[in-house]
């Protein structure tokens, strides 16, 4: 046989997929590591979408001690665990249309008794506050809030909250008969009266 033929000349093997996929793959990100990185591993919480790419013994060292929730505070963990039943997706009570907030189910949606923003104004501007479903008030209710330091966003139990801690500070006995302070009492009463008539409270 012939080594030297122009046959044999002419034939070409084709390479290893493994080793070509091997010397395609980019640096292992292990500082210090030089071998190629073939395995994925993601970079964290926020960083959704974004991978390392390390080589097999660093990836399995780096999998060991990842952890998703690391810096989240306890109130932040309960809350994504929470919202994870839904998928984090916004949700409503049943057997309605309406949020409990009382306009449309799209725009004041509720998500485990929380309001919802629409982030991306799909359903109006009328979500544009975080949170604040709006609501027409009249006059007289909406000037009472603000005797008590309120806005219109405001629900019964921030109301009784802030009219406990007002009578509290402005009650004669603890400044003496302060004439401003026995005006300004009166004027909070006054206010929270107009709001249980109005049943905000």
């Amino acid at each position: 046989m012939k080594l030297h033929s122009k046959y044999l000349d002419g034939l070409r093997i084709k390479p290893d997929a493994e080793e070509t996929a091997r010397r395609r793959a980019p640096a292992c990100d292990w500082p210090g590591c030089g071998r190629p990185g073939e395995h994925p591993a993601p970079k964290g919480r926020d960083r959704e979408g974004e991978y390392f790419v390390f080589c097999l013994e660093h990836v399995r060292r780096y999998n060991k001690s990842y952890n998703y929730f690391s810096g989240m505070a306890a109130e932040e963990l309960r809350d994504w665990l929470e919202r994870n039943v839904t998928g984090h997706r916004p949700t409503w009570r049943m057997g309605g249309r309406t949020a409990p907030g009382g306009a449309g189910g799209f725009r004041a949606g509720f998500r485990h008794g929380r309001p919802w923003h629409d982030i991306h104004g799909l359903f109006g501007a009328d979500t544009a506050a975080y949170g604040r479903p709006q609501r027409k008030l009249p006059t007289a209710v909406v000037e009472a809030l603000q005797a008590l330091g309120l806005d219109e966003t405001a629900d019964a139990t921030a109301i009784k909250a802030r009219y406990k801690k007002l009578v509290k500070e402005l009650h004669p006995d603890m400044h003496g008969g302060d004439k401003v302070k026995e005006a300004r009492l009166r004027v909070v009463i006054e206010a929270y009266h107009k709001l249980r008539k109005a049943k905000l409270c």
